[in-house]
């Protein structure tokens, strides 16, 4: 599967930490289409579901695009009592529960199939497996063993069958990537906030792996969830000290070449041969208007060698020049 280099992340529209209204999402997605986007990632852990049906409703009748959406969380009537406290202020009625096993992830795609209005998907990644969600260590590795066994099992039956064309993981942390190369053929991985203008970890073990693995990589959060688009976030929590440090030596090297940071931040994953994709989320027509011509930006290649000097970019990092 070939994926455009720029796609469209969906957990901003789902009101990620901050409530998007009906409208707003609406005109959100229709800007991204007459941008010519193409590929579209959602979950239903995204607003409890909020983010599949605005996506459904926008893309319903195109059959040019790609989109991907995510299993191990069923949505179950009710919400939890502080739906804030798991990044979602104003989501649907409904709370998630997790279930990594075979019957789960079949009726987990059912249940998006219904919520987007589709009869297909093109991709599904196992959901949020790894230490980073699961803190408890039995809990996540019995959370893994049912991903890995009964939840693969379903992902490749269902690719087998033809109902999806491709399977992967959907994780923010590269530990747990690794591991489930050895459990099964995997086509694409979802990566999020660990392969950025921040971090360049992957690349000591986990992009050699997947390279033989003939795995792809898309890149999510490429902005570390704001702190390089002048927000103040990392991981969807206040930046450390070191971070904000950080980010601040590497927008002065920016402003230096007269490059946007977020400009940088877009452009650098794409520069790796492993990465197929990055999606950005925006929340309106005019945040998408800024994605689009900081992917446009001209950068130097100075700036990059000046980045890999000052030891802000790891020197065997491949970049866009």
């Amino acid at each position: 599967m070939m994926l455009p280099e720029l796609g469209f992340g969906g957990a901003p529209l789902g009101g990620l930490l901050n409530p998007v209204d009906e409208a707003a999402a609406a005109r959100t997605l229709d800007a991204a289409l007459a941008a010519g986007l193409r590929y579209f990632d959602t979950a239903p852990y995204y607003g409890f579901g909020l983010s599949e049906r605005r996506f459904g409703d926008a893309l319903r009748d195109r059959a040019d695009i790609t989109l991907s959406t995510k299993v191990g969380r069923l949505l179950t009537p009710g919400l939890p009592p502080d739906p804030a406290a798991y990044g979602w202020p104003k989501p649907l009625p409904f709370h998630p529960v997790f279930d990594y096993g075979y019957e789960a992830v079949m009726r987990s795609f059912e249940d998006s199939l219904q919520r987007l209005g589709l009869d297909h998907v093109d991709i599904l990644f196992l959901h949020d497996i790894g230490a980073d969600t699961h803190t408890d260590p039995d809990e996540e590795a019995r959370h893994f063993r049912d991903a890995m066994s009964g939840g693969y099992r379903a992902l490749d039956e269902l690719r087998r069958a033809g109902d999806i064309s491709a399977i992967g993981i959907g994780v923010n942390e590269i530990d747990v990537c690794l591991r489930s190369l050895d459990h099964g053929d995997w086509d694409v991985f979802l990566l999020a906030g660990r392969y950025t203008l921040l971090e360049q970890a992957p690349l000591d073990a986990l992009f050699p792996r997947l390279a033989a693995a003939e795995t792809k990589v898309v890149v999510g959060g490429p902005f570390n969830s704001g702190i390089l688009v002048g927000g103040s976030t990392w991981n969807y929590a206040e930046a450390p000290a070191e971070v904000r440090d950080r980010t601040s030596a590497i927008a002065r090297v920016c402003a230096a070449h007269g490059v946007p940071l977020p400009a940088a931040a877009l452009q650098f994953p794409l520069a790796h041969p492993q990465v197929s994709s990055v999606i950005p989320g925006t929340r309106t027509p005019a945040e998408l208007a800024e994605v689009l011509a900081w992917k446009n930006t001209t950068i130097p290649p100075a700036l990059w060698s000046d980045l890999k000097s000052e030891g802000l970019l790891a020197a065997g990092a491949p970049t866009p020049d």
